[in-house]
């Protein structure tokens, strides 16, 4: 496969997570910043925007301008625009691989995002842009060969769940005081239901990082992420070694998925916002391995301003 086509791929699959990740993430914080008339406006706002890798403005900041950066200001490289139009334009490069239903999927999505939201429609837009990454991952998971081509889709996909994942988790320790329910934030990742089933009872701190973190079977779970970025990375370069991984890609993989099996997950949540913040560097250094391995041509990528 050609390292262009590979490379938008690898990027489509990552800007729809992104865009339905981001979607999440702003859902849950304007949520709790209308639950608790105490929280310190600026502050929170700060913290998500620490939480999200973009710079805060100098003056006080509040709801309003975290919806304009984060929404739908379509340059700022952080923004569900900005994901959303990158996706399709990722698409129009591959446009001899990917399939005609899923490029009127993005494109319809691209040219419908709203450039303003207000009051009412905040969180229906949120909600119709997860309905259209829904329907995205529809048409793929429906139409699409399981050859190379998806495998690199899926690849990038699970990278950004990894991130988006880490990232929501570290939203609960948005303020000092206090942060989103573990309930807001099961419900938020669309894991409030099988979580219920699977501890059968209502959500605890403890049981409810765990399920999101270490869960094998929950396909939003940093690990399930993980292992299937694991297995893609394996499809797509098989390795013949005897002995460990040559692979840096496989090693940054494996490395951070041990030290989250292996530690107590009363130690993770003790630590949980540099623990989060451990998981994304990871999940750069791989993405930046991938960029070596199969697109070495391209610019140097980084959450912030990266152009895939």
């Amino acid at each position: 496969m050609l390292s262009r086509i590979a490379e938008s791929l690898f990027w489509i699959g990552r800007y729809l997570e992104r865009a339905d990740g981001t979607a999440r993430i702003l859902d849950v914080h304007l949520q709790l910043l209308l639950e608790d008339p105490w929280i310190d406006e600026d502050v929170a706002c700060r913290s998500l925007l620490a939480v999200m890798g973009a710079p805060a403005p100098d003056r006080a900041t509040n709801r309003e301008d975290i919806v304009g950066m984060l929404a739908t200001e379509v340059e700022h490289p952080s923004s569900l625009a900005f994901s959303i139009r990158a996706a399709r334009e990722n698409a129009r490069r591959a446009r001899e691989i990917v399939s005609s239903e899923l490029w009127e999927v993005l494109n319809t999505t691209s040219r419908r995002m709203p450039r303003r939201l207000h009051g009412a429609n905040t969180h229906q837009t949120f909600t119709w842009v997860r309905e259209r990454c829904a329907l995205a991952y529809g048409v793929l998971e429906s139409t699409a060969a399981r050859d190379e081509a998806w495998q690199f889709l899926a690849l990038g996909r699970a990278i950004e769940r990894t991130d988006m994942t880490a990232r929501l988790l570290a939203t609960r320790s948005l303020t000092s005081d206090s942060g989103p329910s573990w309930t807001t934030i099961l419900r938020s990742c669309g894991a409030y239901e099988p979580y219920l089933r699977t501890y059968q009872g209502a959500p605890r701190p403890l049981a409810a990082a765990e399920f999101l973190l270490l869960d094998r079977l929950f396909p939003r779970s940093i690990i399930y992420s993980i292992a299937e970025a694991e297995s893609c990375m394996r499809a797509i370069d098989p390795g013949t070694e005897r002995t460990g991984y040559t692979s840096a890609i496989l090693r940054a993989l494996g490395r951070i998925r041990n030290e989250l099996e292996y530690t107590q997950i009363a130690e993770i949540v003790d630590d949980l916002p540099a623990r989060m913040e451990h998981v994304q560097a990871v999940a750069r250094e791989a993405s930046e391995a991938i960029r070596q391995r199969f697109f070495p041509t391209q610019a140097e990528p980084s959450w912030i301003g990266e152009i895939g």
